[in-house]
């Protein structure tokens, strides 16, 4: 139905595509793997018309198919539902799917706005998605814009249905909802091409894998044929290494965060905890709760009703997030880099700066260039940003390499507190092996780390203690110092099978 042959794109000093050749067949979900920077955007932003390759062809129904813009790859019928759906969020729902059509009347050519209205109902209906087309999409849960971008592709009668990580942003129980959609969209012949960081959706829903790597496809076969460990291989050039990261020396002696009783009403109820000098302390459950709202009220994003937070011993007042980092030392890595963590149309110097702008201007509240150069280059050596220059946008970066930018900023702010959430969601098995041991390294330097996680492996290998939450209350207590999954994991379920009954 679909296949490149000899596809290869360049841009300045970089080589994305080389080469690559790899056919789809309608009615099977086609699943890109690889890590970030191996050439699945670029093969996809290909496909989607925003890129034209530089070299090779690709057939679409065997014929050549070349397109110069996303609508003429919409109306040849292919059409690409990104991890960040590209909506309008003030206009209707039914506004964003029939934009590309609007249906009119009369000889003024005056918008049928009841057909509008109606068109997109139906289409809303068939994918299961229970909203009123006149709801503005600013109100919409991503799930909700993920389904109405679905909705969109089949108004328009779309053969090829490119998904970019849409699961990444996901609750477990819309993951499922896609995921029966997707099964009755193969099932009526649509080929997806899925983009996936999570392997176990791969053997989910997927029927045949294309493995990318520095810009060539390595490896395209039957999902039945292969395993984790060989895609992993395959993926990364090497096996996956999980090996113990060793012991942190923690000072018990020295509390740097403590909070007590803390409430907000339907964030968190009556949560304590302490955090000690050189800890990394797990937050493990799923998401909604009550993990993220109270590193939040944490950092001074959002209020408490009462309770107290202590740092150093003292009672804190952190009223804004500024208060936490500049008066607390407080950093938060926040799970949704592209929304919170970064500025993605400046500059990578811009990014990492933010932080210390106050400390480093002059007497004239003047930000010597040199100085802001020094800092942001001191942090792209250490945490070994892949990037062309300091004045690079952010948002032409690989997910790996914006999670760096977004941890960096805190790094250059010398945070002694740092809250990690979600910190390897959406990125390559490559990269998040780095991340796990970036988060020890500054662990065992010294700094004391709140990790927010809801990979059950990554909080068992890390995390010396581990809270459970569940329905916005910690739950439980986990000593995590012998590190044995099999042993925390019973731990962890038996916890939630508990609050569960």
């Amino acid at each position: 139905m679909l296949e490149a042959r000899g596809v290869s794109k360049f841009f300045p000093g970089v080589k994305a595509l080389d080469n690559v050749s790899v056919s789809f067949n309608s009615g099977q979900v086609h699943a890109l793997l690889g890590e970030n920077g191996a050439g699945k955007s670029t093969f996809i932003k290909i496909i989607a018309g925003v890129y034209k390759p530089d070299r090779g062809k690709i057939l679409f129904n065997n014929q050549i198919y070349e397109v110069d813009s996303p609508l003429e790859a919409l109306q040849k019928g292919i059409y690409t539902v990104y991890q960040e759906p590209q909506v309008i969020p003030q206009a209707t729902v039914a506004e964003n799917m029939m934009l590309n059509n609007l249906p009119r009347k009369g000889r003024m050519g005056i918008v049928d706005w009841r057909k509008v209205n109606e068109v997109a109902g139906k289409y809303l209906e068939a994918v299961g998605l229970d909203v009123s087309p006149t709801t503005r999409v600013i109100k919409l849960t991503p799930a909700q814009r993920h389904l109405m971008q679905v909705a969109k592709a089949l108004l328009f009668q779309s053969k090829v249905l490119l998904l970019d990580e849409p699961t990444a942003s996901l609750p477990e129980q819309e993951v499922e909802q896609l995921f029966k959609l997707i099964n009755k969209l193969k099932q009526e012949g649509v080929l997806i091409i899925f983009v996936t960081h999570i392997l176990e959706e791969v053997f989910e829903i997927c029927d045949r894998v294309s493995i990318f790597r520095d810009g060539k496809c390595v490896r395209t076969d039957d999902i039945e044929n292969l395993s984790k460990q060989e895609i992993i291989k395959l993926m990364i050039g090497r096996e996956e290494h999980l090996e113990s990261l060793g012991t942190l020396k923690v000072e018990k002696d020295r509390k740097v965060l403590e909070v007590r009783n803390l409430t907000r009403e339907n964030k968190v109820y009556n949560v304590s905890f302490e955090l000690f000098k050189g800890e990394i302390l797990g937050f493990y459950g799923l998401v909604g709760s009550g993990r993220t709202e109270l590193a939040r009220i944490i950092i001074g994003d959002d209020r408490y009703d009462k309770g107290e937070i202590l740092v150093n011993g003292k009672k804190a007042k952190i009223n804004s997030v500024y208060d936490a980092l500049s008066r607390y030392k407080i950093g938060y890595i926040t799970e949704d880099r592209r929304r919170d963590g970064l500025l993605l149309n400046d500059t990578v110097m811009t990014n990492i700066t933010i932080t210390v702008w106050d400390k480093i201007c002059n007497k004239f509240r003047i930000i010597p260039k040199t100085r802001e150069e020094e800092v942001a280059k001191l942090q792209v050596e250490d945490l070994d940003i892949k990037i062309t220059s300091l004045n690079q946008r952010v948002n032409t970066l690989s997910g790996g390499n914006q999670q760096k930018v977004n941890v960096a900023k805190w790094l250059a702010a010398r945070c002694d507190i740092l809250i990690f959430d979600e910190p390897t969601t959406g990125i390559d098995v490559g990269a998040r092996e780095y991340f796990v041991k970036l988060i020890w390294k500054l662990a065992r330097e010294g700094k004391s780390i709140i990790l927010i996680s809801s990979d059950m492996a990554e909080i068992i290998r890390l995390a010396e203690r581990i809270l459970v939450f569940s329905n916005k209350r910690v739950i439980g207590e986990i000593d995590n110092s012998s590190k044995d999954y099999k042993e925390i994991s019973q731990k962890i379920a038996k916890y939630l099978f508990v609050q569960a009954n």
